[in-house]
C-alpha cells in the first residue's frame, strides 16, 4: 500500500491525563509504524510523540495553564500583533468561555495543507476552519462522542443556578459543533454507540460516520510477573473532578466495603481539584487514609500501577471510546466497568458488568471477585487476548490506513 504524509490536527493534546492526548500519540505513532510520513499540529499541552513524527506548536495564547486573571492578563498584553482569535481568545476565556477549538481551527484553516499532504485528520475539534480544509484535501473528522452528553451530566449531577450558568458559558462552543458537525464529509468515531449518538445529538448522516475503535498499546499495557500485587488494592482512573467518570460510586462503595476489608485501598490514576468536590467526599466518608491520588504518570508506571493492584473499576456514567477499560484488561487485571455506552463493545464477556450510578453494585462486584479470585484471573487472562486481536494499534491503525486510502481514491 503506497505510503501518505498524514497531518493529525489537535488543539490539545495532554500527554497524562485525559483520552484525547493519548489517542493523537498512538495513532500517529502506529501510523509512522506502517510507513507513513506523520505531523502533529498541536495546541498545549503537547504530546509525546516519538521521533519518527514531527510536531508542530501551534501555542496560540495557552490562556489554560494558568487561572490567575493577572497572568491570563499579562500573556494577551505581551502578545504582539494581536489576531481577532487573540481578542477572541482572551474574552471568551474571561466571561467563562472555552475559544480553544474555534481559535484553533481558524489558525489551522490558512496552512497549506493541500500542497504538502495527503491526508488531514482532526481530532475533534469541530470547528469552522475544518470546513475550509476539506474543500481542498481528502479529511476526516474524528469524533470520540458529542460533548453536550458531558454538560448534560455536569448540570444533572450540579447544584445552585451559579453554577449552571458557568456550565452554560463554558459549553457555549456547542453551538458551532451543531452547525459543523453536519457539513463534515467524512466523520471517524471509536464506537457505534458514539455513532448513534453522533446522529442523535449532531444531526450527521450515518453513511459519512465510519466506526474504527481506539487502540490499546498493549506493548506497554501488558501483565507485569516480576510485580508484587498489594493485598485488597483497588484502581481505577478519573481524570478530572467530572460527574461523567462516576468517581463518587466508586468512593462510596469503598466506603461500604471499608468495613468488610479493613486493609482495603483505592488508588485513583488522576488528580482532583484541591479542596473540591472529591476531596471534600473523600473525607466526609472518612477515606484520606484509604485514597491516594497518582498524577502525570507515563504509560509504563500506569501499567505497574495495574500490576501493584487487585481489580480495577471503571465506574463512568458514559465513554465515547474508555482506554481505562482496554488498558486494565490489556494488564490482565479482573475488571469491573459500568454496562454503558461503548464500554460493552471494548469488554464483550471479559469483565464484570455493573449498572451506572449503582455503589452497592460495585460493592458486591469487589466482593464477587475477591470471593473466587483464580476465576477471574482466567477471565482476565482472556481479557488480554481479546483486547490483542481486537484493539491493538496495529489493528487499527491499519482501519485508518484502509479509509484513508479509500477517501484519497474517491478525491481523485
Amino acid at each position: 500500500m503506497k505510503n501518505y504524509k498524514i497531518a493529525i490536527l489537535s488543539y490539545r493534546s495532554a500527554p497524562f491525563s485525559g483520552g484525547q492526548g493519548i489517542y493523537v500519540t498512538e495513532l500517529s505513532n502506529a501510523l509512522s509504524r506502517l510507513g507513513h510520513e506523520v505531523t502533529v499540529y498541536s495546541g498545549p499541552p503537547y504530546p509525546n510523540l516519538n521521533s519518527k513524527v514531527k510536531l508542530e506548536h501551534f501555542p496560540g495564547l495557552d490562556l489554560f495553564s494558568t487561572f490567575n486573571f493577572y497572568d491570563r492578563k499579562e500573556k494577551f498584553l505581551k502578545k504582539k500583533n494581536k489576531t481577532f482569535d487573540d481578542y477572541y481568545e482572551f474574552f471568551v476565556t474571561l466571561f467563562g468561555g472555552f475559544p480553544e477549538m474555534r481559535t484553533f481551527g481558524n489558525r489551522m484553516s490558512v496552512i497549506d495543507f493541500h500542497n504538502n499532504y495527503d491526508f488531514v485528520i482532526d481530532n475533534q475539534s469541530l470547528s469552522f476552519g475544518m470546513i475550509d480544509i476539506q474543500k481542498h484535501i481528502p479529511f476526516a473528522e474524528v469524533i470520540h462522542h458529542p460533548v453536550v452528553i458531558d454538560k448534560n451530566y455536569e448540570l444533572q449531577y450540579s447544584n445552585g443556578i451559579i453554577k449552571k450558568l458557568l456550565i452554560f458559558s463554558w459549553y457555549s462552543f456547542l453551538g458551532m459543533h451543531r452547525k459543523v458537525a453536519p457539513q463534515i464529509s467524512q466523520v471517524i468515531t471509536p464506537s457505534f454507540n458514539s455513532k448513534k449518538d453522533i446522529e442523535k445529538y449532531l444531526n450527521v448522516n450515518s453513511e459519512n460516520i465510519d466506526v474504527i475503535p481506539n487502540g490499546i498499546d498493549t506493548e506497554t499495557f501488558e501483565p507485569k510477573s516480576n510485580i508484587e500485587k498489594d493485598s485488597f488494592r483497588l484502581i481505577t482512573t478519573a481524570s478530572a473532578d467530572i460527574p461523567l467518570k462516576g468517581l463518587d460510586f466508586t468512593l462510596n462503595a469503598l466506603s461500604t466495603l471499608k468495613d468488610i476489608y479493613p486493609k482495603i485501598k483505592l488508588v485513583v490514576i488522576g488528580n482532583p481539584r484541591s479542596g473540591g468536590h472529591t476531596d471534600r467526599l473523600i473525607s466526609k466518608l472518612d477515606l484520606n487514609d484509604r485514597v491516594s491520588f497518582k498524577t502525570n504518570l507515563t504509560k509504563s508506571e500506569i501499567a505497574s500501577e495495574y500490576a501493584r493492584s487487585n481489580i480495577a473499576i471503571v465506574s463512568s456514567l458514559y465513554e465515547g471510546f474508555g482506554f481505562p477499560v482496554g488498558e486494565a484488561m490489556a494488564c490482565e487485571i479482573p475488571l469491573i466497568a459500568t454496562n454503558v455506552a461503548s464500554i460493552p463493545e471494548i469488554t464483550s464477556e471479559y469483565a464484570e458488568l455493573i449498572e451506572p450510578a449503582d455503589s452497592i453494585g460495585i460493592a458486591n462486584a469487589v466482593q464477587k471477585i475477591f470471593t473466587d479470585y483464580d476465576k477471574y484471573l482466567l477471565k482476565a487472562r482472556n481479557g488480554r487476548i481479546h483486547i490483542i486481536n481486537n484493539f491493538s494499534w496495529l489493528v487499527i491503525a491499519q482501519k485508518y490506513e484502509s479509509l484513508i486510502t479509500r477517501k484519497i481514491n474517491a478525491h481523485l
